[in-house]
Formats: C-alpha cells, sequence, structure tokens
C-alpha cells in the first residue's frame, strides 16, 4: 500500500477550510444565543445539534432558522 501525503500548501488550504467552518458555526450558535425565541423558526434548542453538521447546519439555521 503506498502512502500519501498532502503536499504543504494542500495541508494549509485544509487548515484554513477548518477554521473558517469553525468560526460559521460559532457565529450561528453566537446568533442564536442572542436572538429571542420568537425570532427562530422552531425551539432553539433543536437548532443547537443541527448547527453542529459541518457546514450544512449553519447555513440551514442562517437560511432557514431565522424568521424575516
Amino acid at each position: 500500500m503506498a502512502k500519501t501525503e498532502l503536499s504543504p500548501t494542500a495541508k494549509t488550504g485544509l487548515g484554513l477550510l477548518g477554521i473558517v467552518q469553525a468560526v460559521f458555526a460559532f457565529l450561528a450558535f453566537w446568533d442564536l444565543a442572542h436572538r429571542d425565541a420568537d425570532e427562530v423558526r422552531g425551539p432553539k434548542v433543536a437548532w443547537v445539534p443541527a448547527i453542529l453538521v459541518n457546514w450544512i447546519g449553519p447555513a440551514s439555521y442562517f437560511l432557514f432558522g431565522i424568521r424575516r
């Protein structure tokens, strides 16, 4: 079995992508914590595990979870 390694550029890119995803989730949690319950679709506690799903959870919260 051949050992495959990522280039330093790929490692840096993946690291940055991970940081961006973590910031995205943090912003969703911060918004959820500071928003009134009547401004959120569904119970706020239901959004906590949803936001933990990488990329899809925070995006879903911002697109569908906030009443406009």
